[in-house]
């Protein structure tokens, strides 16, 4: 049986894909890096605030395990996290009846994947049949988002969310892991193969707030992606192909605040002005930056767009 690693370190990704680290901590909307946005490491020092971006040198080195999974964090740790933040991890089986009904209204029929039984699942190994009104690369290019995402269970479900155990890649039930079996079952040659897993990252989306949290959702799905391409070749991805993905992920999975669709901890600086004899009483004595609302990628249009201009559409 296939085990997997939970706990990524960002020291192996540096020392492996030393690009796609870089990559996995950019913010496509502030073109900078992504923030802690938690106090948590603040007793570091003071490039651990909040406001400030994460860099690689603040997460390798002598911190090679700073972020870990909520799983393997001290449950003092998890306590905490959850008073002050309520942050709560939904367990893997919650994850999956719910992606279960997704794929239900989707099919117009239960039990696709799996079954669900008492807090688990019986996979469904048989392929996958899709009736002749709908096909599997409309599936994989329907688009799916998951909100305040923590580290992307919905998404992808490497590992148990409660007891830190890996789940076997056929036994997965995230929403990405669904669409990713769909192109392990429909393609043959490497390059069909590649194409359509594109595809599938570029029809996934997730925002989180917290830094940490992202990171390790963004890592999730990007060792998915290694993972998925052992599982079908028995062989490692390209550096081309790894770079392009964890583009797309960098871009997909955004720091966010759900509330006012800008970027977390934004600072609105004040600007004070000296008034004159000349000026009208009634001037502003300051102004305050506005803040940059968060972009998301288009893929099939090619364009970014904000995401806040998405949910006034809709």
């Amino acid at each position: 049986m296939a085990t997997y690693k939970i706990d990524i370190q960002e020291e192996e990704i540096k020392n492996n894909y030393p690009e796609v680290l870089k990559i996995l901590l950019k913010d496509r909307t502030t073109r900078k890096n992504i923030k802690w946005a938690t106090n948590d490491y603040r007793d570091k020092g003071l490039l651990f605030d909040a406001k400030s971006e994460i860099q690689i040198s603040l997460i390798t080195g002598p911190y090679y395990k700073l972020i870990q999974p909520r799983s393997v964090k001290l449950k003092e740790s998890q306590i905490n996290r959850t008073k002050e933040k309520a942050e709560v991890f939904t367990p893997s089986w919650v994850c999956n009846e719910q992606n279960n009904l997704i794929d239900e209204a989707w099919f117009n029929r239960k039990n696709i994947f799996n079954i669900s039984l008492d807090k688990k699942w019986k996979t469904n190994y048989n392929k996958i049949f899709f009736s002749e009104d709908k096909t599997w690369k409309q599936y994989i290019d329907d688009v799916r988002l998951e909100i305040t995402c923590g580290e992307a269970p919905y998404l992808t479900s490497r590992y148990d969310t409660v007891t830190g155990d890996s789940i076997r890649i056929q036994d997965r039930i995230g929403l990405l892991d669904r669409k990713l079996r769909i192109v392990n079952e429909n393609t043959e040659t490497e390059e069909d193969w590649y194409k359509w897993v594109k595809r599938a990252y570029q029809s996934i989306y997730a925002y989180e707030y917290q830094g940490d949290n992202l990171l390790i959702a963004r890592e999730n799905l990007f060792y998915t992606f290694i993972e998925n391409k052992k599982f079908k070749f028995n062989k490692n991805p390209s550096v081309n192909e790894l770079s392009e993905i964890a583009l797309i992920i960098s871009w997909n999975i955004w720091q966010m605040d759900g509330v006012t669709y800008d970027n977390p901890m934004d600072a609105q600086e004040v600007h004070y002005c000296q008034l004159t004899l000349f000026d009208n009483i009634e001037a502003e004595e300051y102004k305050k930056d506005e803040k940059q609302l968060c972009k998301i990628k288009d893929w099939r249009a090619n364009k970014s767009i904000t995401f806040k201009s998405l949910v006034e559409k809709s």
